[in-house]
């Protein structure tokens, strides 16, 4: 699995419980193992692409204020694959 799709995922499973966007974006990613961001973008709909962004924003910024360059530089990625 691509690199910034693993972080993606790690990210997302946290909110997988509470939302079922959440749930179908997980699912995408895992039925798609060999896929690159920009072909895992392409299979999203309008909905979960706007769950995303608001999410990614988030989870980018806290990952900036813990000093994890690293996941913030991954996550980056597919929200920069968003705009």
């Amino acid at each position: 699995m691509d690199k910034t799709l693993a972080y993606l995922r790690e990210t997302i499973a946290n909110y997988t419980e509470k939302d079922p966007i959440a749930e179908r974006i997980y699912s995408k990613i895992e039925s798609g193992i060999n896929q690159s961001e920009e072909h895992f973008i392409r299979r999203l709909t309008l909905k979960e692409e706007r769950y995303l962004n608001k999410i990614l924003a988030w989870e980018i910024q806290y990952a900036k204020n813990e000093m994890d360059e690293t996941r913030a530089k991954q996550l980056n990625e597919v929200y920069e694959l968003l705009l």
